[in-house]
């Protein structure tokens, strides 16, 4: 084991999160795959092996120190990038089944990849517009835990990712700097979309100490007809 290894399984297990050798296998796989295909198409910015695992792998899967992963059943991955944070999540927590959101072709090939290189099981990645993906049935108010890691606004944001929310699920948008100009402005889309906020959460990236915040709301019902409006207008026009 690498010295990178041996800080993030360390800091994992701190959190409950024990990880096997083969699970650390997949994730040196993911940072070789990600480092690949950077150089054909513009995965992330960060390609240094410490950064990769700090600010995308452990950034991640910081989710499940807030919420019980082994409860849920499914997530719900929405403009989900070069896989952040649902295949690190997936990773650690393989009885997830996971569903994969992007409106970029090149990336879900990117992402299918990954899942085909790091054999993960009950992974569907998703080429389309959340706007429009929210309003099939297989995906509309069906998935318990839906995030969505540093995409937009919260008052677009929302639009975009609790249509996605079962009722009685959680929607986590997990964030960078303090979220409290964000929460007031989006304080209409909550209530439009049958959610609440139920804590706000607060930690710091091991090394380079750079904020995060994870806000969990709980869906308390059905997604109004309405929502998610049609694709564009959530970020150009949120429900403020």
């Amino acid at each position: 084991m690498n010295s990178t290894e041996t800080w993030f399984t360390g800091l994992l297990q701190e959190h409950g999160v024990a990880l096997s050798p083969l699970q650390l296998e997949q994730f040196q796989t993911y940072y070789e795959l990600l480092v690949e295909w950077n150089e054909k198409m513009n995965l992330t910015g960060i390609t240094e092996r410490e950064a990769v695992y700090e600010k995308h792998f452990y950034d991640s899967v910081t989710l499940s120190f807030f919420v019980e992963m082994d409860k849920a059943a499914s997530l719900a991955d929405i403009g989900s990038g070069a896989g952040f944070p649902s295949i690190p999540l997936k990773i650690c927590f393989p009885h997830l089944k996971v569903t994969i959101v992007d409106s970029l072709n090149k990336r879900i090939q990117f992402l299918q990849h990954v899942v085909q290189s790091l054999k993960l099981e009950d992974v569907q990645c998703v080429h389309g517009r959340a706007e429009d993906i929210a309003r099939l049935a297989p995906h509309r108010d069906a998935y318990d835990i839906v995030t969505a890691r540093a995409v937009a606004r919260l008052s677009g944001l929302n639009e975009l990712c609790l249509p996605f929310v079962r009722n009685g699920g959680i929607f986590a948008a997990m964030k960078g700097a303090d979220p409290g100009e964000e929460l007031k402005e989006a304080k209409r889309s909550m209530a439009e979309l049958k959610a609440k906020l139920t804590s706000t959460e607060h930690l710091k990236l091991p090394f380079e100490q750079s904020d995060r915040h994870i806000l969990i709301m709980a869906k308390q019902g059905a997604t109004p007809a309405k929502y998610p409006r049609k694709a564009g207008l959530p970020l150009k026009q949120p429900i403020i």
